[in-house]
């Protein structure tokens, strides 16, 4: 049995994805960070840096697992089933190399451009330039590797397209478009395409509305 800690961010819906796509069962429970919920303390003897997703795997070797950060939670998963990861070699080290990219420039670019235009107590336009700039930048980076390969690590679906496609599902949030990214573009829209996605996107809005 697996439960998973959730709300409608980029980086909870990440783990819905990736349990679809795997075929495995869950369920998924609202951790509602517009109340504060992440400060529970309940929910805090889960994940002490409280921060959404969460995974608790019930059936793991040697007792339950309490997994956060959403990367990490992916990776263990492609290990359990043996799906969407590499098992060794250059397509393996390609993944890890997207998940990192994500990790250190995706997500923090992203994350900052969306505070300081709609939750920084004061407008900061230095910020909003740096941050938007560099989100912008980086959606340049993943276009310019999808005019040459189908996926964002090589020409196989793996667990490095759903990292990305978080941020990218929320992309409204930040203030970035598709406009100047045409790859990136026709990637976004054949992953939103598929079944599991689209499963997992409807579970994941719907802890929003509970």
């Amino acid at each position: 049995m697996i439960d998973v800690y959730a709300f409608a961010t980029p980086n909870s819906v990440k783990v819905p994805i990736a349990l679809e796509e795997m075929g495995l069962d869950y369920t998924l429970h609202s951790v509602d960070i517009r109340t504060g919920g992440q400060k529970d303390p309940v929910f805090r003897a889960l994940n002490p840096n409280a921060k959404v997703p969460v995974l608790i795997d019930h059936d793991a070797s040697g007792g339950p697992l309490v997994l956060s950060e959403s990367a990490a939670i992916l990776i263990y998963l492609a290990e359990k089933t043996g799906k969407l990861l590499p098992a060794f070699g250059a397509p393996r080290a390609r993944v890890f190399e997207q998940l990192f990219f994500h990790g250190t420039a995706m997500g923090p670019a992203f994350g900052n451009a969306g505070y300081f235009q709609k939750f920084a107590p004061e407008r900061i336009p230095h910020a909003i330039e740096r941050f938007l700039g560099e989100a912008n930048r980086v959606t340049g980076v993943l276009d310019a590797l999808l005019a040459k390969q189908k996926f964002v690590a090589g020409d196989e679906f793996s667990i490095a397209d759903i990292v990305n496609f978080g941020w990218l599902w929320q992309r409204e949030f930040v203030g970035v478009n598709f406009d100047a990214t045409p790859n990136l573009a026709r990637w976004f829209a054949e992953l939103d395409a598929r079944p599991a996605f689209r499963r997992a996107i409807s579970k994941t809005t719907a802890l929003a509305a509970s």
